[in-house]
């Protein structure tokens, strides 16, 4: 379901030439359901009724600046009651838009946010490892502690903190 509705978003939005901004309002709408507790709530709660979900939808569409094309989506989902599918929706746009373009896509999890330099350093050394162009996915686990994993495709690269500590307890339970 979420890869039709993601479908139907992308050639609308190549059809209108919005790519570039409803790429940018799902990455931040997905970075808003990660981060907010509440607003996971609202989309996946079996109790609240269509008319309740589709106008709180549209007032965090319309606080945070989303364009129309990304707002009247968001209200379709909700009139069909399909906002508990908005992330694997997003997953899929983001995918299927990488895809077109001739990217490979990257999901990097770091343990604080990263700064543009060192969002364009990881961007760039990934691009030497693959070959290509490259769309980056962040995503923020204060549990790792420092450092990141980097996943692209099947292959992950984690050169986490947390990894390495589990890693040395493991060693020296081995030893004593």
């Amino acid at each position: 379901m979420a890869q039709r509705y993601a479908k139907a978003l992308l050639e609308l939005a190549e059809e209108k030439r919005a790519l570039d901004a409803v790429s940018a309002d799902l990455a931040a709408l997905g970075r808003m359901i990660a981060g907010s507790s509440d607003l996971q709530k609202l989309i996946t709660s079996p109790l609240m009724n269509r008319a309740d979900q589709a106008r709180a939808v549209g007032a965090v569409a319309q606080a945070a600046g989303f364009g129309e094309l990304t707002q009247r989506f968001l209200g379709l989902v909700a009139a069909n009651r399909r906002l508990f599918a908005l992330p694997g929706i997003i997953r899929a746009f983001q995918k299927m838009l990488a895809d077109k373009r001739g990217e490979v896509a990257a999901e990097v999890t770091a343990a604080h946010p990263l700064t543009d330099a060192q969002r364009a350093a990881v961007s760039e050394a990934i691009k030497r490892v693959v070959g290509g162009k490259v769309s980056i996915d962040m995503k923020v686990d204060p549990s790792l502690l420092g450092g990141l994993i980097v996943r692209v495709g099947s292959r992950m690269i984690d050169g986490s903190v947390k990894t390495k500590l589990q890693k040395l307890q493991l060693a020296m339970k081995g030893v004593g």
